[in-house]
């Protein structure tokens, strides 16, 4: 499929472009995939500080959605502190060479 499939009448969020960026646009989810990718499993904590920026509602909320697209998995300890941590799921992990096109394209231009 190419980038010319897409100007056919209609609305781009009902192309698999759209989809697509439905589950990973934003500021935040890229950079929380690419996070996971690199050091799963990450702790909410671990992740919040590690992202910056972030505000912990917006975190929480970011890998809510995530993943209730299937894109996360969250597992929970049942102990005192409570422990979670998050995860890529397989869905999420075929995104990876993606975002590594998307790492080179920064690396080539980054100083142009």
């Amino acid at each position: 499929m190419s980038m010319g499939d897409f100007k056919e009448k209609g609305k781009i969020q009902e192309t698999p472009f759209g989809y697509t960026m439905s589950l990973i646009g934003g500021k935040w989810k890229m950079l929380i995939l690419y996070l996971l990718a690199e050091n799963q499993p990450v702790r909410f904590n671990e992740m919040k500080r590690r992202i910056g920026a972030i505000t912990f509602k917006t975190l929480s909320s970011q890998l809510k959605e995530m993943e209730a697209d299937g894109l996360v998995r969250r597992k929970e300890y049942p102990q005192i502190p409570p422990k979670v941590e998050y995860s890529l799921t397989h869905k999420a992990e075929t995104l990876l060479p993606v975002l590594e096109q998307l790492c080179d394209w920064g690396e080539k231009n980054r100083n142009n």
